[in-house]
Order: structure tokens, then C-alpha cells, then sequence
């Protein structure tokens, strides 16, 4: 645990959405691995999770940050229009790993997740998703990408029960899943483990999913009144007075 506060401290600069709670979450599943296992990353924008990843990862684990930094799906709100600042995205997340110290260690793919997917042949043993928030390009990261994990592996999901889009792609992909069971959330990453499971299993998953609903209104709420400038409203309502993520 010391040592993950001292990474996450270091971290604070970093530009990007993610929480300690996340950050422990993609610590813990990439800690757990062994050498020989591959990581991959959809969505890496300036770093801040692919530090964590790499550095908690053993040596040996194979990391791949997926992310085209092509000035589209950059962040909240920043679906389109920000050519100039993707590349200067590019330039900070490869600085930013040289100064986390594990630059040589990842192997980044400046491609969109679809167009990545022949240079990864084989399979993943952890996934974390975190690409474009639509549902059409959310869904099929889950389902084409989600298909290279092997059983017993784990796929984490961000901004699940956050953006409409990504909620929507899993509802189609995990919640009635033979193949996906949901392990819990941090925020709004969620966890999946892979493998077959059984009819009360994929109940129980569903049932788990399905009790996430209220959080995901609740962070729909904040982003209207966000949207609408009336921040104290949603700090009155339990809001940090950011974007929910």
C-alpha cells in the first residue's frame, strides 16, 4: 500500500480522469499478474493510468497503450475539433512515462482501438477500456477486444455508470453475459472477471449491475446541472463540482 501512495502521489501532475480508488483498482489487478502476461490499454490519453499499470505490473507483463491521440474522444465534453492539442497529448504521455520510469516498457499503438486490433494477435490477461464514450465504438471495444481476454482474466471498464454512452454499451455486452461476471466499482470503473458461469452466477451479475442504476442517475443529474452552470446546486446535492468520473 506505501507503495502505491508514493506512485500515486508522483502522479499528481499527470493530467487525466481517474480517482485513487481507480488507481488502486488498476494497481491491484495489474500487481496480481505473472510474467508473461499482457496488458492491455484502450484509451491512454497523457498517462496517468498506463504509470500505474507499468509500474505496478511484474517484470515480463507485456503493456499496450492503445490511443490514436488524433484530437477526437479527447475528454469530457472534447469529442471533437483538437488536432493541435493531440499531439502535444502525445508528446506529455511519452514524457510522462520516461519520468514514471517505464517508457521501455510500453509499447504504445498510435492507432484507434479498431485499427490496433491485428497488431495485438494472442491473448490479454487484463483489459481496461477507457476509449471513445459512444455507444458504437464503447460496445465494440467490449465485444473485440473483450473477446482476446482468456477465462480467468479481467476486463475494467471507466466512466461505467457515468456516460450514457458506455453504460448503454454495457447493458448490451455484461449485463446478461454467459461470459462476464461483474466484481464491483470504484467510482465509475467497473471490474469483470471472464469465464463461463453459471445460470445463478449470471443472475447474481445482472442483479449487481442492475442495483448500479441510481448512482448512474445521480451522475446524469450532476451533468446537467454542471452543463447548466449551476455548480453550487450540484455540490448541494452531494457533487464534487466536477465531471463525474
Amino acid at each position: 500500500m506505501a507503495e502505491f501512495k508514493e506512485v500515486f502521489a508522483s502522479l499528481k501532475d499527470v493530467n487525466g480522469w481517474m480517482t485513487e480508488g481507480q488507481a488502486h483498482r488498476l494497481w491491484n489487478n495489474a500487481k496480481a499478474l505473472h510474467p508473461g502476461a499482457r496488458v492491455v490499454e484502450i484509451g491512454s490519453f497523457q498517462g496517468r493510468s498506463m504509470c500505474v499499470l507499468a509500474t505496478a505490473a511484474p517484470e515480463g507483463v507485456e503493456l499496450i497503450a492503445i490511443d490514436p491521440h488524433g484530437g477526437n474522444d479527447r475528454g469530457p465534453q472534447e469529442i471533437d475539433g483538437f488536432a493541435e492539442e493531440a499531439e502535444t497529448d502525445n508528446q506529455i504521455f511519452n514524457a510522462n512515462l520516461e519520468r514514471a520510469g517505464v517508457r521501455d516498457r510500453v509499447t504504445h499503438l498510435r492507432k484507434f482501438s479498431d485499427a490496433a486490433l491485428v497488431d495485438v494477435p494472442g491473448d490479454v490477461d487484463l483489459l481496461y477500456v477507457d476509449g471513445a464514450h459512444r455507444f458504437a465504438p464503447a460496445s465494440a471495444d467490449i465485444r473485440q477486444w473483450g473477446a482476446k481476454v482468456v477465462d480467468g482474466g479481467h476486463l475494467l471498464v471507466h466512466d461505467s455508470f457515468s456516460s450514457i454512452g458506455v453504460t448503454l454499451a454495457l447493458s448490451v455486452t455484461t449485463f446478461w453475459s454467459s461470459q462476464w461476471t461483474y466484481e464491483g466499482r470504484s467510482q465509475s470503473m467497473t471490474q469483470f472477471r471472464k469465464g463461463k458461469n453459471t445460470l445463478t452466477q449470471r443472475v447474481g451479475s445482472f442483479i449487481r449491475q442492475i442495483a448500479q442504476l441510481p448512482y448512474f442517475a445521480k451522475n446524469l443529474l450532476y451533468k446537467v446541472l454542471l452543463s447548466l452552470k449551476l455548480t453550487p446546486v450540484a455540490k448541494a446535492l452531494g457533487s464534487t463540482g466536477e465531471w463525474p468520473y
